[in-house]
Parts: C-alpha cells; structure tokens; sequence
C-alpha cells in the first residue's frame, strides 16, 4: 500500500512539460497539489492495525513516534535495556514478503562509560544475532557512534558455545520474538503518520503556506 501511495504521487510527475510561459508553473502545482491531496485522503482512510502493548516490563519511550530514538525501555537490576527498531528491505513481491526487524539494543550500566550493543534481525519465532560490540552511551539519538577502537570480532566466527550464551544473555533482559507483533505494529503506525506528514508538508510548501507547528 506504502509503495502503491508514493509510486502514484511521484507517477503524477512524470508528464513532460514546456518551461515556457507563464501559465505553466501555475498549472504544474495545481496539478501536483490535487495529486497530493488525492493520496492523503487515500492513506488516511487506511485502516491501522489493533492496538498491542509491548510485553513486561518493558514500556514505551514517550515520543517514540516521532524521533529517531529507543521505541522500547526496561530496567533489569541495575542495567538500562532500550531497543531501537527498523524495517528491512522487503522482497518486491509483497505478497510474498517475510517480515523482518532489525533492532538495536543498548544494554547501559550506570558505573560504566560504554554501553554493551546487539544488531540483531527480529522474526515472528526468532531473534538472530548479527553483532555485538562496546559503544559509547547513546543520549537521544537512534545512531551509533562510529568506534575508534577495535569492537570485537565477527559474530559469526565465534563458537556456538559463545554464540549461544549471549543468546541466553539478551533473552534473559526480554528480547526475543515476543517483541516482534509490537514493534511491528508500532512501526506500521510510523510509517503512516510519516507518509501522511510527508504529503502534508510537501503540499504546504508547493502551495506557498508555512506548516503549522508540530506537522
């Protein structure tokens, strides 16, 4: 639906036009704004997915929807756990798209000054680790700082021994696939409050208005 919404937004472009005359300009935005229009009535008629709250203990991060920061946070005895969350690239054939995450999360101690960080891929009925390493402690932003040491070798190459006991240390804190309905709806709502802003906002710009605040 996202891919159907932009690909007619952006088709509504793609008629070739002179940049002569003066009547052009004035047409070339009027058409453009009943486009834009066209398509924000279409995606706000979308219906959003049933309401899931995220397992305990972990709750949500106010503002989550609209910052690049940690959707999720729990406390486990003295660690602060957060989790971060981006969709994959889905196959083009939708119909046949397996649903992945891929999350980030912040293991911090408030003794230490770097924060232990799992990249993994979220599935449905698996959690696959594809690092781990030391960073410095994020404040508010969903990025990681780029390292200026050695992070730590391939996960990939090490034991399943090792493999494994990390894996029993991240599902110990809560991550696991029982995060993965949650974070799958809470993105399919970023999504839609994002394409509908991103419509909003374009349509004020070609239409000379200043957004309001907080579009």
């Amino acid at each position: 639906m996202w891919k159907r919404a932009v690909v007619g937004a952006v088709g509504a472009l793609r008629r070739p036009f002179s940049s002569e005359g003066g009547g052009i300009s004035t047409a070339v935005n009027s058409m453009l704004l009943r486009s834009l229009k066209d398509h924000y009535q279409e995606v706000a008629k979308m219906n959003m997915p049933p309401k899931v709250s995220p397992p305990s203990p972990f709750t949500i991060v106010k503002g989550a929807l609209d910052s690049h920061g940690p959707v999720l946070k729990r406390s486990y005895g003295e660690e602060e756990v957060t989790v971060y969350v981006m969709r994959l690239l889905a196959p083009e054939d939708e119909d046949s798209a397996t649903d992945q995450l891929f999350i980030h999360v912040d293991v911090f101690k408030p003794s230490q000054k770097e924060s232990l960080i799992f990249l993994c891929g979220l599935y449905e009925d698996a959690l696959g680790i594809h690092s781990v390493s030391m960073r410095p402690k994020l404040e508010d932003s969903g990025y990681l700082l780029i390292p200026s040491q050695y992070t730590g070798p391939v996960f990939a190459d090490l034991d399943d021994k090792m493999r494994d006991a990390f894996h029993t240390y991240i599902e110990e804190r809560g991550v696991n696939e029982s995060l993965f309905k949650f974070l799958q709806a809470w993105l399919y709502v970023k999504e839609h409050r994002n394409l509908m802003r991103w419509f909003k906002t374009m349509g004020l710009f070609i239409d000379g208005k200043k957004p309001a605040t907080g579009v």
